[in-house]
């Protein structure tokens, strides 16, 4: 994975409701390592949580290497958690934020998750969600607690489960994710995902164009919705196959 360049693109709107950008994104391409990070409120203790997070697990992964495995990652997080907590018991509020990247190895792709961010793949047409929102809302829904769309379930989008800042430092998801020729992946803040339906995002990423063309109508459609949110997406290609090639 690491013998060739992805093409990638990030972005981030700041959108109408807050005053200034809370979410954190971070992508670099050789090897590929792109992160986004939504903070938890609007104030310090969000903007401290999320750069802080960023930085330390784009250090530790760096510091990792070609070694970069799955007990690199959580341990990445691990680090990430102490110092964001450090930074919480300073500021003397909530400090917390999501955490969802993608990163390049030998071994292939990492996706790691904690929060709510969300990270899809397009692969044949399908656009399939490869993480699981940590609040109790999504496990209301999947255990049939309310309906998906309810008061109830609306209010529990709130409680997240899992996120970095945690006090007691939850370890993340991680996953090894295939990919084939001509897959599409989308890291996105849920900034995108309560804005932008489902049919629309599966629609931008079938575009026949950029991924920096994609991300930007993304975040237009936020907008275009109500800009309710920071919003920040980042887009993968994997090229297709060429013509003639094993």
């Amino acid at each position: 994975m690491n013998d060739f360049t992805l093409p990638a693109a990030a972005g981030s709107v700041v959108g109408r409701r807050y005053p200034d950008n809370f979410d954190v994104v971070h992508l670099t391409q050789e090897p590929l390592l792109a992160v986004v990070a939504d903070g938890m409120g609007d104030g310090e203790g969000s903007r401290t949580a999320g750069r802080t997070a960023v930085d330390v697990f784009t250090e530790q992964v760096r510091t990792a290497g070609d070694a970069l495995d799955a007990a690199a990652l959580r341990a990445a997080v691990a680090e990430a958690q102490v110092q964001v907590s450090a930074a919480g018991e300073r500021i003397g509020r909530l400090t917390g934020c999501t955490l969802t990247a993608l990163a390049a190895s030998p071994a292939g792709l990492w996706l790691v998750q904690i929060g709510d961010s969300r990270g899809y793949r397009l692969r044949d047409g399908l656009l399939e969600q490869l993480t699981v929102d940590h609040t109790m809302a999504w496990l209301g829904a999947v255990n049939g607690w309310y309906a998906f769309d309810s008061p109830e379930a609306h209010s529990a989008r709130y409680q997240l489960t899992r996120y970095v800042g945690h006090s007691a430092h939850p370890e993340p998801d991680v996953l090894n994710v295939g990919t084939r020729p001509g897959d599409v992946l989308l890291l996105c803040s849920d900034g995108v995902t309560d804005q932008v339906p489902y049919a629309r995002i599966r629609e931008v990423l079938q575009w026949a164009a950029t991924p920096d063309r994609q991300v930007r109508q993304l975040l237009a459609d936020t907008e275009k919705a109500g800009g309710d949110d920071n919003a920040t997406a980042v887009i993968v290609h994997v090229p297709p196959r060429q013509a003639g090639a094993s």
